[in-house]
């Protein structure tokens, strides 16, 4: 297991958390089994949405005393008032089922204010008594940091603004980041026949910027929909020329901006070993790029951290340089100190460049690495 920081919490977690909302409905021993194989191995972070009582009990036995070992995602609002999930603002009914958590498991390391996708969600949760109920609870200690869950990129950057919260659980893919904000990606999601590649115009500048925009305001992100719900990784329902593997969609969703860890959703033991293959795969099976380099000219220039630059003669990680240079010039006056930290802790920098320009040869967007390296150097001051 490999370990990142969410955001600028200080809690450290597996790059691979585990989704537990394919444990809802199953036999006690069918979660403990999943629990067992993902604590094993060296999962630390636990997605809890679901909002029956019998599946958080059987979550919570499982872990027994191993519940210190664990970080969870306890979301607040989900609701099952009609016998199915469902998204309550009523501080009544979202007291009685987050209050459940408690109980559970003694206190929520990550309170994750649930589904804020439109702008009615915006307003039930900003503009009641709602947010007020979340602040208390961290106040109070039973939330020991705030979040939220949504879907889209315009609602998401709405969030993060009023600088609440410290975590976002956000649905990326290659096939959501293709999509335009506009596109309802979950109605896409859940079409029988294979997702729509006609509106693909190259990654979408509105979720590329939320991203950055994370790394910039120190708010983490865990990643739900990595696999597309199984389609990308379907040959039947694959928008793209071929599916691509585990590997690639848990790699493509690390190599984001402010991406601490993905929630994958096992249901067993044999699957979070599966899971857990994602560490002992090459760079080749992990390679991403075969996705978007059908689409070349929409990337020209612009460099999506697949890696095909390396090596560098001079050791430099050049897609860690890119990505903290992309979020410095969000606002290079304004640089935050934690990107220049981790940008000065890199062992390699772009003053190190030597204008070979291999890396170049090698990327397939044409991406002017040597110009970029420059820019960091200059900007950083390294």
């Amino acid at each position: 297991m490999q370990f990142r920081e969410i955001g600028q919490t200080g809690v450290r977690v597996g790059v691979i958390g585990l989704g537990c909302e394919h444990l809802d409905h199953k036999p006690y021993a069918q979660v403990k089994e999943t629990i067992d194989a993902a604590l094993a191995a060296g999962v630390t972070h636990l997605d809890v949405f679901m909002p029956g009582q019998e599946v958080r009990e059987n979550i919570a036995r499982a872990l027994g005393n191993r519940r210190k070992d664990v970080t969870i995602q306890g979301h607040i609002g989900s609701t099952d008032i009609h016998q199915q999930y469902d998204i309550s603002r009523d501080l009544k009914v979202v007291r009685r089922f987050f209050e459940g958590y408690l109980r559970l498991f003694g206190y929520i390391d990550f309170g994750m204010m649930f589904f804020i996708d439109s702008e009615e969600d915006y307003r039930g949760v900003f503009e009641t008594d709602f947010i007020q109920y979340v602040l208390e609870r961290k106040r109070q200690g039973d939330i020991r940091h705030i979040g939220f869950s949504s879907h889209s990129p315009v609602m998401a950057r709405r969030v993060i603004e009023t600088g609440v919260p410290e975590l976002m659980m956000f649905s990326i893919n290659p096939a959501f980041d293709l999509h335009p904000a506009g596109i309802d990606v979950l109605q896409r999601l859940t079409q029988a026949d294979k997702m729509d590649v006609s509106a693909f115009q190259g990654l979408d500048p509105v979720r590329a910027e939320l991203y950055k925009l994370c790394e910039q305001k120190g708010v983490g992100i865990t990643v739900m929909k990595a696999l597309g719900a199984g389609k990308l990784i379907s040959p039947e329902h694959t928008p793209f020329a071929r599916p691509l593997t585990v590997a690639q969609c848990v790699h493509y969703a690390l190599t984001r901006p402010a991406v601490a860890a993905v929630m994958l959703g096992c249901q067993n033991g044999q699957e979070v070993r599966r899971a857990m293959e994602y560490f002992d795969a090459s760079e080749e099976e992990r390679d991403y790029s075969h996705v978007l380099g059908t689409l070349k000219s929409e990337f020209r220039g612009h460099c999506v951290y697949c890696g095909h630059c390396q090596p560098c003669p001079s050791g430099i990680d050049i897609a860690a340089v890119n990505k903290y240079l992309d979020v410095a010039r969000l606002d290079e006056a304004n640089v935050p100190p934690s990107i220049r930290s981790h940008y000065l802790h890199l062992e390699h920098r772009g003053s190190e460049c030597i204008a070979c320009k291999s890396c170049e040869k090698r990327c397939p967007f044409g991406v002017p690495v040597a110009e970029n390296m420059r820019a960091a150097q200059r900007i950083f001051g390294e």
